[in-house]
C-alpha cells in the first residue's frame, strides 16, 4: 500500500509531465495547426481533471493532517490552499477557453510556473517535516484516504467552494457526481 508521499508524488509527476507537454508544444500564437491545438487542449483537460481531483483530496485529508502534525502547519496549509485556490481559478478559465481561443496560450503560460511553484512548495517545504511527524502507518492511512478521495472527487475546478474538509467530505460527492454527468454529456474523459 502506498503512503501519502508516494500517492502525492505520483500525482505531481503526472502534473509535471503535462506541464512539460504544454510548455513544449506550440500554441495558436506559434501557428500550430488544428490537430496540434486539439492535442494541446486534450492535455489541458487532463490537467484540469487531475488537478481538480488532487486538490480536493488534499483539502479533505492532507492539509488537515499538516495542520495537526506540524507546529507551523496552519501557516503551511494556508499558503498552499491560497496557491491552490488561485490555480483553480486559472484552471476554470482554461476550461472555458476554446481550442482556438487566443487567450488559452496566455492562461497556460501563466499556469505552468504557478503549478511548478506549488509542487515545489509542497515537496520542499511541507513534505520533509511531515515525513518526520507521521508514523509509517499514519502515512499509509493518509495515502489510502487521498487515493479514495481522488477516485470519487470532482473533475472540474470549483474555485469558489471553501476549502473546508467537512464541507468537501459531505458536499463533495454530489459535486463530483454532477461533474461526471457533465463530462458524460459533453464527451469529456476522466482518465
Amino acid at each position: 500500500m502506498a503512503d501519502v508521499f508516494e500517492v502525492l508524488g505520483a500525482d505531481h509527476a503526472g502534473v509535471k509531465a503535462m506541464l512539460s507537454a504544454l510548455e513544449d508544444s506550440p500554441g495558436q500564437a506559434a501557428g500550430a495547426d488544428e490537430r496540434v491545438l486539439a492535442a494541446r487542449r486534450a492535455v489541458a483537460e487532463q490537467l484540469i481533471i487531475a488537478s481538480s481531483r488532487h486538490e480536493a483530496a488534499e483539502e479533505q485529508y492532507f492539509w488537515p493532517a499538516v495542520r495537526d502534525a506540524l507546529g507551523n502547519g496552519n501557516e503551511l496549509a494556508d499558503t498552499a490552499i491560497a496557491q491552490e485556490t488561485a490555480a483553480k481559478e486559472l484552471l476554470a478559465r482554461i476550461g472555458k477557453a476554446g481550442v482556438a481561443d487566443a487567450g488559452l496560450d496566455e492562461l497556460i503560460a501563466e499556469f505552468i510556473p504557478a503549478g511548478r511553484a506549488h509542487i515545489d512548495f509542497e515537496e520542499t517545504r511541507v513534505w520533509p517535516a511531515l515525513r518526520e511527524a507521521l508514523s509509517p502507518g499514519r502515512a499509509r492511512e493518509l495515502g489510502e484516504k487521498i487515493e479514495d478521495a481522488e477516485e470519487h472527487g470532482p473533475t472540474r475546478p470549483h474555485p469558489h467552494t471553501p476549502p473546508s474538509p467537512g464541507l468537501l467530505k459531505t458536499a463533495g460527492p454530489a459535486v463530483a457526481a454532477v461533474d461526471r454527468l457533465r463530462d458524460l454529456v459533453t464527451g469529456r474523459t476522466r482518465s
